[in-house]
């Protein structure tokens, strides 16, 4: 989108705001689709968790995708947004079987990530398909935060629980149609999920009735000027490659999925705030903005970097800043950032803001969620409203406290 573009939004719907692209989400996921054309059968089920504003679930739901959820209340969501429900899987980590029988009764594809559970849902719904999510012992990223297969997760069975897992199947006849990996995000070298699949293959010769193989996602999207990314084509040659000749072992054509999150949508968004104050200190100069970490809390929960520009004054000469919000914490977006220079007013375009943005907001200091904004065949469509101080006492219950 131009500046001009985001400059009328942010006048328009005020900021904060967050505004996603569904050009860009679109090109994201035909891009995967053609990296894997040469696979029979695929299947990508969008992460809801990166971004879950219905209107966007929609929006994949017309180019054709299915959805990976992790709560009850994600598979309701999809099922709102028009997908049936075999276009759902469900993914949780640690909830309670009450839940995962609750989704099950819902008719979604249940993945299942630990034993225990396992056990207890075989022996009470034997007939009902089941995926199992195998923990390959296989670190994606160098950040442990975002990568969920190395040994030590919480996420997953471990490969030498496999043992452990036929003997829980064998006893409860249960119906294994699919198994799962997700090494976790940020995967940069191809070769390492290459040899995470072939453990997952491994471990699927094990069960004989599967219908699909989920590789899981994770893929690297750049975040600044000269960053690294998956090379999502060279992956889709490869691992087609072999996935095809292990169907060929296997003895029949099974389906390839992947539940990509950050790469659909990480792009496609961008999140608006207004310059408060631009603030001298003896050593530092701050931009203050209308936001802070209730808002976009990745910068300082994962030490993530988003690439900050002033839409305002993209010509102007580039100076030093810290670019902070309001909140009565530390919120710091960029610590002495080269950024074209700021005055009180402008607007700030935070870039790579589609992806674990909006999604993890709060309202903390009692301060309002901003709106959410699609710009969706050239015309901007408000598709969250900001919220008010009635939504921030809605749920609240006053009592009389003043009575005896």
């Amino acid at each position: 989108m131009e500046y001009k573009t985001l400059l009328q939004i942010a006048n328009d719907f005020e900021s904060p705001v967050y505004v996603y692209d569904s050009e860009k989400i679109g090109t994201q996921y035909k891009r995967l689709t053609s990296a894997f054309s040469k696979v029979k059968t695929l299947k990508i089920n969008y992460a809801v968790k990166a971004l879950s504003n219905i209107s966007i679930l929609k929006l994949f739901k017309s180019l054709g995708s299915g959805l990976d959820t992790v709560s009850i209340q994600e598979v309701k969501l999809g099922l709102k947004a028009g997908f049936s429900p075999d276009q759902i899987i469900y993914t949780p980590n640690g909830v309670s079987l009450e839940e995962i029988e609750m989704a099950a009764e819902l008719g979604v594809q249940i993945n299942i990530d630990n034993l225990s559970i396992l056990e207890q849902f075989g022996t009470r719904h034997p007939k009902t398909p089941v995926c199992i999510r195998i923990n390959p012992h296989v670190m994606a990223g160098g950040n442990t935060n975002i990568s969920v297969g190395h040994i030590d997760s919480k996420f997953g069975i471990s490969i030498h629980q496999i043992p452990h897992l036929l003997r829980i199947i064998e006893n409860t006849k249960m119906n294994i149609n699919g198994i799962h990996m997700h090494t976790g995000s940020d995967i940069l070298d191809i070769d390492v999920f290459l040899y995470a699949s072939e453990i997952l293959f491994d471990t699927a010769l094990h069960f004989k009735d599967l219908e699909f193989i989920d590789f899981g996602s994770g893929f690297k999207v750049p975040y600044k000027e000269g960053d690294i990314e998956t090379n999502i084509e060279e992956l889709g040659e490869k691992l087609t490659k072999r996935f095809n000749a292990f169907c060929k072992k296997y003895g029949r054509e099974l389906t390839l999925a992947f539940e990509p999150g950050k790469f659909l949508v990480s792009e496609a968004g961008v999140f608006l705030t207004k310059v408060n104050v631009v603030k001298q200190t003896t050593s530092t100069v701050f931009a203050q903005v209308d936001s802070g970490f209730n808002h976009l809390i990745r910068p300082m929960l994962y030490g993530s970097q988003h690439e900050i520009i002033n839409i305002s004054n993209p010509k102007g000469r580039e100076r030093f800043y810290s670019v902070v919000g309001y909140i009565c914490e530390t919120d710091t977006f960029a610590n002495n950032r080269r950024i074209k220079e700021i005055t009180e007013g402008d607007i700030l375009c935070f870039q790579n803001a589609g992806a674990y943005c909006y999604s993890m907001a709060s309202n903390y200091n009692s301060r309002y969620r901003p709106a959410e904004v699609l710009w969706h065949n050239k015309k901007a469509h408000l598709i969250r409203k900001r919220e008010t101080f009635d939504d921030i006492i809605h749920n609240q219950v006053e009592i009389d406290l003043g009575s005896k």
